[in-house]
């Protein structure tokens, strides 16, 4: 009598929903990079890292704005989820403009969407203007949310021309010497009118 074989189930993909949260992930899912999250609510925080674990590879969150700067030269972060309000008793938007503001000089490459309440999509639109990807408002649907962040990674993910890549070059050097042309010139090795060619041609 031939041995009994033994029987081995074959798993499929996990697939999961959670209609709670909105959120469906698979298990072999290929993941993005790492997104940090900046808002003073710990339950939002909890809520979005809950949300973002199974799309990116790490979810890094921060209750407050001000080491903003110092953890970006420390961590490589793919994009920024970023609240707008952090000042008690001020909802004018102006934090998050101010943040944006110096995320987009220190970090000009790491895109950055801003979270906002329903009625400020005026204020969300000035953020868009100086420079956020894009913007997500409160209360937020989670699928739209993942939707909206990996539209904004694919796009940042393309390959950039040549004159992006030499304005982008430009505009640095220009920070670097604080607004300097000459100085900038010379980092860049050029002259100071063919900077100023390229700053006339560029724009």
């Amino acid at each position: 009598m031939a041995p009994e074989m033994k029987k081995t189930a074959f798993r499929a993909p996990v697939m999961a929903s959670f209609s709670g949260f909105g959120c469906i992930f698979a298990a072999d899912m290929q993941k993005y990079g790492t997104i940090l999250v900046i808002d003073d609510n710990e339950a939002i925080l909890t809520a979005l890292r809950f949300c973002l674990k199974d799309t990116f590879e790490k979810v890094m969150t921060l209750t407050s704005p001000e080491s903003i700067i110092t953890l970006l030269g420390q961590e490589e972060v793919d994009i920024i989820l970023l609240d707008m309000n952090f000042t008690l008793g001020v909802n004018n938007g102006q934090d998050g403009l101010v943040w944006l503001q110096a995320i987009r000089k220190h970090h000009p490459e790491i895109p950055v969407v801003l979270i906002t309440a329903y009625a400020d999509v005026q204020l969300a639109v000035r953020g868009l203007k100086r420079g956020a990807a894009d913007f997500i408002t409160k209360p937020w649907d989670n699928d739209e949310l993942l939707r909206k962040l990996k539209d904004v990674l694919d796009a940042s993910n393309e390959v950039a021309t040549l004159d992006e890549v030499e304005a982008e070059h430009i505009r640095r050097a220009i920070d670097r010497a604080h607004g300097n042309l000459s100085k900038a010139a010379e980092l860049l090795g050029i002259t100071r009118q063919t900077l100023y060619n390229k700053m006339k041609k560029l724009q």
